[in-house]
């Protein structure tokens, strides 16, 4: 695959203090593989000048301090040989070293990162027995589900589970399979995480997306999700190319914890971890990670470009691909710069966010701020002026616990919904 940059990297600066130097640092350790320019950078860094309880700190905050314990470590793991960028058809990638920094760590940072890592691990081998258990049960009773995010996520992209951190299990369902996914799961002691009227659960289907679950061993284990996106979205996901329907049917198969699963397509999944990272504006180095991992994939790349555009979501996949060759300083295929070039507004987005996750700011999902960044996103005017509609008449689970009402007067959610935005935006 030939690859050129669009921006090259920013070296450590001698005036970056404080979390510049921490977060510059944690960008570049943050891949499964990493790059002969990465591992240049990583080589002349001086591990001396780090602010370690801050670099932990981001590590963990950003979803990526497995990877950075790995890759500073150099022995944690061995280095996968399943991993997509020792395909063969993606040998044109430099194979990367490993780092020579160990030596160089003060040795309580150097036990951190190994304990934190071997936490993690240990956390994610629990939760890789429980998919294959819910999976295998899902398949005795003849339900199709999709494993999304989680350990199958984490054996596809990284080649070892204990290399990304998680702390559910996401299982995408088809809607009308809903209540027969949630009877399985209570066989299994899985039971809703809230409890909704008949009714309530009724309305939550039609304009929710996701429902969590409680087991024996805690509380939002799992969680089975009918669409990639609230219903205010005004994305045609659930509609569209993104329906359940059509995933379930180019889904292919994976093996995680010796067992067989569904997963989805390597075009899918690209535009599905792009729109989740949209959906939380970018907030967090693991999900650029996630797309900058997912790129080395042999993915159709006129495909995934066809279907964003189909989708409304180009800009969306833009300022993804800016960010991970911007932040990750990761070199991008030929279709990724295309889908940068051809909006003006990507760029001037791109290093807005990336400002925002370098100081690892966090969004209200529910501000005014927060609504107005997803508008900007939109790139057709149609699209807009639907989501703005859409977050303005469709209510959510904070407006559905407000107030109480019979089922005969769901309608009058919407007024509640109104006033709860105009409270936000004038209060």
């Amino acid at each position: 695959m030939k690859t050129s940059r669009l921006m090259p990297p920013t070296p450590p600066s001698s005036t970056s203090r404080l979390k510049e130097n921490e977060f510059e640092l944690l960008c570049a350790l943050a891949g499964a593989n990493l790059s002969p320019l990465r591992l240049e950078r990583l080589a002349g860094w001086n591990l001396t000048a780090v602010d370690w309880k801050e670099f932990l700190r981001l590590a963990e905050h950003h979803g990526v301090l497995p990877l950075a314990a790995r890759n500073l470590t150099g022995d944690l793991t061995a280095h996968p040989t399943n991993h997509p960028a020792n395909h063969p058809a993606n040998q044109d990638r430099s194979e990367p070293g490993e780092i020579e920094t160990s030596r160089r760590l003060p040795p309580e940072v150097e036990r951190s990162l190994r304990s934190s890592y071997e936490a993690n691990l240990r956390r994610n081998l629990w939760f890789t027995a429980e998919l294959v258990r819910i999976i295998r049960h899902f398949e005795r009773r003849q339900l199709p589900a999709i494993p999304y995010k989680g350990p199958a996520l984490a054996q596809s992209l990284y080649g070892d589970v204990g290399l990304r951190s998680f702390s559910d299990l996401d299982f995408l369902i088809s809607p009308p399979d809903f209540e027969r996914a949630k009877r399985i799961l209570s066989e299994i002691q899985y039971r809703p995480a809230a409890d909704l009227a008949p009714p309530v659960e009724r309305f939550w289907l039609k304009n929710g997306y996701e429902r969590s679950f409680d087991g024996a061993d805690g509380k939002n284990l799992v969680e089975l999700q009918w669409a990639l996106l609230p219903h205010f979205y005004a994305v045609d996901a659930c509609r569209g190319e993104l329906s359940m329907e059509n995933l379930l049917q180019r889904a292919g198969r994976t093996t995680v914890g010796g067992c067989q699963v569904l997963c989805l397509s390597p075009e899918d999944s690209l535009l599905v971890l792009c729109l989740h990272a949209a959906k939380h504006l970018w907030t967090r180095l693991i999900w650029l990670v996630d797309i900058a991992e997912t790129l080395r994939l042999l993915v159709d790349h006129a495909l995934v470009a066809s279907r964003a555009r189909v989708l409304g979501i180009a800009r969306i996949l833009g300022v993804s691909f800016w960010l991970v060759n911007n932040v990750l300083h990761e070199e991008l295929p030929q279709f990724a710069q295309e889908m940068i070039a051809v909006d003006p507004r990507v760029s001037a987005l791109g290093r807005e966010f990336a400002a925002r996750v370098a100081r690892a700011t966090p969004y209200d999902f529910e501000s005014t701020e927060y609504f107005r960044m997803i508008m900007r996103l939109r790139e057709r005017p149609s699209h807009r002026y639907r989501y703005l509609w859409s977050l303005i008449s469709t209510p959510g689970a904070s407006d559905l616990a407000t107030v109480r009402l019979p089922e005969m007067l769901f309608p009058l959610y919407r007024i509640v919904r109104v006033g709860r935005l105009l409270r936000k935006t004038l209060f």
